[in-house]
């Protein structure tokens, strides 16, 4: 099987109603891919940090770059629907590196961070800027490039320090921002002042999909969640045998 293509995932932004966003399950290997597919969604989105846990390291950039880039080639090759890729900062390749990778694995798309791990700090955002116009030059039109913002993550609660690297973002030409963990009330604003579709994440005990889409919301992941909670239920049943078969 092979995935769809950018042209399809690029259309899937556009012209939705509030409420109904675009909804991207996060698979870690092929079958949790199959899994999402199966059950309709209309395209994927790899967290690196469940991929990441999948092949044996923890998240934030530990993963050597061929390994998630082959587990994104593992999934993207498992499913009819297109798979866009979390690659973190980028691993440190240069720009065409990163693209041809991208398109070589399958991927329609990639999430690129503007955090310098693994000190997590924030990148300054001309530099970043001018990474991403780099991306998008040697892609051309071959990649949705979701440029996610870390300003909250990284204790800067004003949204508008997230609002100026969206909107240098946006002019380096990446297609969405994705402002993680930006508190519910401020998406509205985000994505009204930079103007892109946004993306927003679902966590447990947060807003769902269908009210983070009304808040303001293009399209929803998960990060790591999905992952999470498909291992808790691997520990239950992992007891539950223990306890069945005794001491």
């Amino acid at each position: 099987m092979t995935g769809g293509g950018v042209e399809e995932f690029r259309a899937l932004h556009h012209n939705r109603v509030p409420g109904d966003p675009l909804v991207l399950p996060g698979p870690w290997d092929a079958a949790s891919a199959r899994a999402f597919a199966d059950a309709g969604f209309a395209a994927l989105a790899t967290p690196s940090h469940g991929v990441a846990e999948a092949l044996g390291y923890g998240d934030g950039g530990l993963t050597p770059p061929d390994e998630m880039f082959a587990a994104v080639r593992r999934i993207a090759r498992a499913v009819d629907v297109p798979v866009t890729a979390d690659i973190e900062t980028g691993y440190g390749l240069p720009p065409k590196e990163i693209v041809e990778r991208l398109l070589e694995a399958g991927a329609v798309g990639c999430n690129l961070e503007d955090s310098v791990l693994p000190g997590k700090t924030l990148k300054d955002p001309a530099e970043q800027a001018d990474f991403l116009a780099a991306v998008r030059e040697a892609a051309g039109d071959r990649l949705f490039i979701n440029a996610r913002i870390d300003t909250f993550i990284r204790g800067e609660a004003d949204p508008q320090a997230a609002v100026e690297r969206g909107r240098r973002y946006a002019a380096a030409g990446v297609d969405a921002v994705y402002p993680i963990a930006a508190p519910p009330q401020h998406l509205k604003l985000l994505a009204t002042e930079i103007g892109l579709p946004l993306n927003a994440i679902a966590v447990p005990g947060g807003p769902s999909p269908a009210e983070l889409g009304k808040l303001g919301a293009t399209r929803v992941t998960f990060g790591g969640g999905l992952h999470a909670r498909a291992m808790e239920r691997v520990r239950e049943i992992a007891a539950e045998l223990r306890g069945a078969v005794g001491a």
